[in-house]
């Protein structure tokens, strides 16, 4: 039996409506848009407003993901949630949005890979479509990281948003869609990239919401080193699965932490300015949701075309990594 062909029926995507800019950044903590910028590329931010948790946020852009496909919820036979700031330990986001949207035949899980979720996600679900256990899924990274970064400690709180991507996977022409899938992982480097408290090994205690263990602690440097390592090399790995080399690609993806990071992996892959997407600038590091946020905005501005090879690749806590390479299955017309 031959197995169908996954890709992408339907995208869609959110983002608060709260901008925070560099400039309020420098009435917060001690930095300035100047350096922020020349650091990173981000100008702005866009925050979650105090009623919104992670599964407001995953709800639209789902409802939006299903139009676009032309699908209902209850087409929908599984739900994955990438994120690392759920709205609470249990239930999954994944849960709650099935209840949210009337996905009643759904089952769902959320998928803790850090800024890779979306990505994994994607790989998992496509694996289920692709053995015949499932026809349509649901995939969505998002992130609320306001609510877990340390916003007196400027090498974090000027780096992350928040927002939401979603994307409906299901069974299209034979030939596109997912061609190939690279995950991977550096537990031991896990330690760069943590929330130490909140677990099983350090429960919450007023010891550790004084010393702010429950927000993001992040060792800059080394998550950088990894990054622009593995960036390139997951990209590469996952074109080499599908056949296909470095000049085959017409379209990059990549997770929007640091814009020199993204300049790295364009060197290491030979890409020009104009086969990159980047909305770095506006967004931030929204994690889970970088990618999907991403995908959606260069489907806005009509930069996805019938035939061409779309490679994503991200890396996030873990440490994890990973990268798909999708041969893009219709025209999608620009949107405003």
């Amino acid at each position: 039996m031959t197995k169908p062909a996954v890709g992408f029926l339907g995208m869609g995507y959110y983002v608060p409506e709260k901008v925070l800019t560099n400039f309020d950044l420098e009435k917060m903590v001690d930095t300035s848009d100047q350096w922020i910028v020349e650091r990173t590329g981000i100008r702005e931010r866009h925050i979650a407003a105090p009623d919104q948790a992670t599964s407001d946020l995953a709800y639209i852009a789902a409802q939006r993901a299903l139009e676009d496909a032309g699908l209902t919820a209850e087409d929908i036979d599984l739900i994955v949630v990438g994120t690392e700031s759920p709205d609470m330990k249990f239930p999954s986001v994944a849960c709650i949005l099935q209840d949210k949207l009337g996905a009643s035949h759904a089952a769902a899980f959320d998928l803790a890979a850090g800024c890779s979720g979306f990505v994994y996600a994607c790989g998992i679900a496509s694996q289920t479509i692709a053995s015949g256990l499932y026809k349509h899924v649901l995939v969505v990274g998002a992130e609320t990281l306001s609510r877990i970064l340390n916003w007196q400690d400027r090498n974090t709180c000027i780096l992350f948003g928040d927002g939401a991507g979603a994307a409906v996977l299901g069974p299209v022409e034979e030939g596109y869609g997912i061609l190939s899938v690279d995950l991977g992982a550096n537990g031991a480097g896990g330690k760069f990239l943590t929330m130490p408290a909140g677990g099983s090994r350090k429960p919450a205690s007023e010891e550790t919401v004084a010393n702010h263990e429950h927000c993001i602690h992040m060792v800059g440097k080394e998550v950088f080193k990894f990054a622009v390592k593995v960036m390139g090399h997951s990209a590469l790995a996952a074109l080499e699965k599908a056949g296909m080399s470095k000049e085959d690609i017409d379209l990059l993806i990549p997770h929007q932490a640091n814009q020199r990071i993204i300049d790295s992996a364009a060197k290491r892959l030979k890409l020009s300015t104009d086969k990159i997407f980047v909305n770095l600038e506006k967004y931030a590091n929204t994690s889970g949701a970088s990618i999907p946020i991403a995908l959606c905005q260069a489907r806005d501005a009509g930069r996805l075309h019938k035939g061409e090879n779309v490679v994503m690749v991200g890396f996030g806590a873990g440490l994890t990594y990973g990268s798909l390479v999708v041969k893009w299955q219709k025209d999608e017309e620009a949107r405003g």
